[in-house]
């Protein structure tokens, strides 16, 4: 494959209209299927004591909580060749949303989830409006022949007080999820089957009194 990857301009363009008009984006088949395929190889080659439980809260505060979420995690970094060309596309949708929005994005941080089978994870916001600063999340899902019978979805609600999802999304390989981070409330649904996605969030310098941890 090599660390060169195609550019998506067209479909980063697309996906940066949408955030703009309605502040989430939903594309299939948005990033080259090399880059889909050698992503899915490389999260099922990571031995199974590299994922590590995903907490909740922040810092000294953060703990495991089984009710709430039940996932695991590998952060993303660039010494393997496939997360490489993932977080260069990242870049360049976070190149392409500065441009058409100027929302003065300069990060972004991202980890392979795990949802083994029955895995779940409740209804919760990535960020909180002048307190954080993740402000777009992202989710790019690394499932091939994935059925709606087998679950996993992911709801998005219009806010909080929200008793139905507006969007229910199946984790299809290929499908990449941009949304407002402050915005959306979501939850992922159990699955049958193991589930692979890559979650991300891109961010802005710091402005609020709490700030996301790095990673």
């Amino acid at each position: 494959m090599g660390n060169r990857v195609a550019p998506c301009s067209e479909i980063f363009q697309q996906i940066a209209q949408q955030l703009a008009e309605v502040g989430y984006s939903v594309i299939e088949d948005a990033l080259p299927e090399s880059v889909s395929q050698a992503l899915y190889q490389r999260a099922l080659s990571l031995p199974s004591d590299e994922f590590k439980r995903a907490g909740i809260g922040r810092n000294h505060s953060l703990k495991i909580d089984d009710s709430y979420r039940t996932d695991e995690i590998y952060w993303l970094d660039s010494d393997d060749e496939a997360e490489l060309a993932y977080l260069s596309l990242m870049d360049q949708l976070r190149l392409d949303i500065n441009r058409l929005l100027y929302m003065g994005l300069f990060d972004y941080e991202a980890h392979f989830a795990h949802y083994a089978p029955g895995s779940f994870y409740k209804r919760h916001l990535d960020a909180f409006q002048g307190n954080t600063n993740r402000v777009v999340t992202t989710v790019f899902y690394l499932n091939p022949e994935w059925h709606e019978q087998e679950g996993g979805a992911i709801n998005l609600y219009e806010s909080r007080q929200s008793e139905i999802p507006f969007k229910t999304v199946f984790p299809q390989m290929g499908t990449l999820v941009v949304f407002l981070s402050d915005q959306f409330p979501h939850e992922v649904l159990q699955a049958q089957r193991d589930r692979y996605s890559i979650a991300g969030w891109f961010r802005v310098k710091a402005t609020g009194v709490m700030v996301d941890p790095p990673r």
